[in-house]
C-alpha cells in the first residue's frame, strides 16, 4: 500500500518527538521537517532564517494574534505582506510553508501548529506525544548535561512557551487529546512502540479511505 499520509507531531519537551518523527520519516522514506521547516519558510518568504529561529514557537500577544488571523482569513497581497509587523510575517510565512510542503506529498512535520495549518487536508494524521515528567527529566538532563532540577525547569518553561504559542494561533488547546487523532505516552511505548502505533493507525486510516 502506497503511503499518502502526512503526519504532524505535537510534543511535550523531552518526550522524544524529534527523534520519533525523524525515525518515522526514515522508515516511511518521506521528508522530515522540524527545524528544516524554518529554513523552508525563510527561503519561500525571503526573510532571514535567523528571524524564524529567534521567534520559533514563541507566543505573542492576543492583539497581534487577532490581526494575523483577520489577514490570514481574508487573504493578503505581496504589498500588504511587506507592510506587516515582523511577527505577523513570520506567522503567515510559516503557515504558507507548511501548506506548500503538504501539497508536495507525504511527510512528517514536528510542531509549529502544523495540525492547525493542515486542518483542511484529508490525508493528515495528527499525533501528540507526552511522557511522565521523570522520564523527560532524565532525557533532557542526559542530552544537555544538566542537573535534574535544571532539566525540569527547562521542560516546564519550554512546555509553557509551546502551549502559549499553540493556544494563541489555533482554535484548540495544546495537548488536549480531543484535538488529535492519537495521543501517545512515549514513556510507556518507547520510541519503537510509538512509531509502531502511529504506523498502524496510518495503515488503518488509509485502508478505510480506500473503501470510500
Amino acid at each position: 500500500m502506497a503511503n499518502n499520509t502526512i503526519i504532524t507531531i505535537g510534543r511535550q519537551y523531552g518526550s522524544g518527538g524529534h527523534d520519533i518523527g525523524k525515525q518515522l520519516a526514515e522508515e516511511l522514506n518521506v521528508p522530515f521537517y522540524d527545524k528544516a521547516l524554518l529554513e523552508r519558510a525563510a527561503k519561500d518568504s525571503g526573510l532571514c532564517q535567523e528571524i524564524f529561529e529567534n521567534h520559533d514557537e514563541k507566543p505573542t500577544n492576543s492583539f497581534l494574534y487577532s490581526l494575523v488571523m483577520d489577514t490570514y482569513s481574508l487573504g493578503y497581497t505581496t504589498s500588504s505582506f511587506s507592510e506587516m509587523p515582523l511577527n505577523h510575517k513570520i506567522f503567515l510565512a510559516q503557515f504558507d510553508a507548511i501548506k506548500n510542503i503538504a501539497k508536495e506529498g507525504p511527510c512528517v512535520i514536528v510542531g509549529r501548529c502544523a495540525d492547525y495549518a493542515l486542518a483542511d487536508f484529508p490525508n493528515v494524521v495528527n499525533v501528540f506525544l507526552h511522557a511522565d515528567m521523570q522520564d523527560r527529566v532524565v532525557r533532557i538532563a542526559r542530552r544537555h548535561d544538566l542537573t535534574d532540577a535544571k532539566a525540569k525547569d527547562l521542560i516546564v518553561k519550554t512546555d509553557k512557551r509551546r502551549a502559549s504559542y499553540y493556544n494563541y494561533y489555533t482554535s484548540k488547546k495544546w495537548g488536549d487529546a480531543a484535538g488529535y487523532d492519537l495521543s501517545l505516552n512515549t514513556a510507556t511505548l518507547g520510541i519503537d512502540g510509538t512509531i509502531h502505533m502511529i504506523r498502524e493507525f496510518m495503515a488503518y486510516k488509509e485502508r478505510e479511505h480506500e473503501k470510500i
